[in-house]
């Protein structure tokens, strides 16, 4: 399906968008964030098959992608993705809509939702930690895990500072290939994402490790709000997440009457692994809440 595309002005500058579908029958649009920060919004298009019985939109979020990239370290804050989703809805009339989020995507999400009161009918995340503290705790959990030879090389190359180096690259891939996308190869939808990540903002906001979050959202947490989420909310993730199980059920029960699905086989792209389960659970979920 060809998509509408056009840009949105936001504030810091302009971001592009695209719209697969009409919404028909009473059924409300999705509106995906991707994750990152950084990540482009490629590896999200599984969910364009859902054009099928409803509007679906994607954007890149400012600084990546084929938006506007400006050069300015002041506009990468919580509070102004949140003012540029605000623009993406008003600019697109996504008023009543469900909202999607992937990684960041869904930590972007949890706090509009706790903090802007322009409810979703729905909230989803997918991989989502609703605390980068946890999500230190958790990913140093699986560095643990790893097989000696594998940690040594990448705990060396970060205490040597090459982080942004390909050798790091290679280094971590068996990590990346057991808990971010199983899938062998990656498929190219996956691989441009990774390929255009706008590491200025990710190691800026995150940091340029996988297992740490030690940029400017080091101390985000909102695990002591999640009971103040009052939508339908799904939170989902695969049984090899570096989200972990674990945390998403930490999540899942501190949301009141939130539905908690851990996809088999699948890891911190479980949409992308397993669509044959993700994408009919997924289609009901937004069908029950329209």
């Amino acid at each position: 399906m060809t998509p509408a595309e056009g840009w949105v002005d936001v504030p810091g500058g302009r971001v592009r968008y695209w719209s697969y579908g009409e919404s028909g029958d009473g059924r409300a649009p999705l509106l995906c964030l991707h994750g990152g920060p950084g990540a482009p919004h490629d590896y999200l298009l599984p969910f364009s098959e859902l054009a099928d019985e409803r509007r679906v939109v994607f954007y890149d979020q400012l600084g990546c992608g084929e938006s506007e990239k400006p050069d300015d370290r002041s506009l990468w804050t919580v509070e102004r993705f949140m003012d540029e989703l605000s623009a993406v809805r008003d600019a697109l009339e996504l008023e009543r809509m469900h909202l999607f989020g992937s990684s960041w995507g869904g930590m972007l999400a949890m706090q509009y939702v706790l903090d802007r009161g322009r409810l979703p009918l729905t909230l989803s995340m997918a991989g989502s930690p609703a605390s980068s503290p946890r999500w230190n705790e958790i990913c140093q959990e699986l560095l643990d895990e790893m097989p000696a030879e594998e940690r040594e090389e990448i705990e060396r190359l970060e205490d040597e500072g090459k982080m942004e180096s390909p050798e790091y690259e290679e280094a971590m891939m068996p990590f990346y290939t057991r808990h971010v996308c199983r899938l062998d190869p990656w498929p190219d939808f996956v691989v441009r994402s990774f390929d255009r990540m706008a590491t200025p903002i990710y190691h800026y906001m995150a940091g340029p490790s996988e297992f740490r979050i030690i940029g400017t959202l080091r101390e985000w947490d909102v695990m002591d709000r999640l009971g103040e989420i009052r939508v339908p909310t799904l939170v989902s993730g695969g049984e090899y997440d570096e989200c972990r199980p674990a945390h998403l059920r930490e999540i899942h029960e501190r949301i009141p009457g939130s539905r908690l699905e851990i996809i088999p086989d699948g890891s911190h792209l479980c949409f992308a692994e397993r669509p044959e389960i993700y994408m009919p659970m997924f289609r009901g979920f937004l069908a029950e809440h329209d």
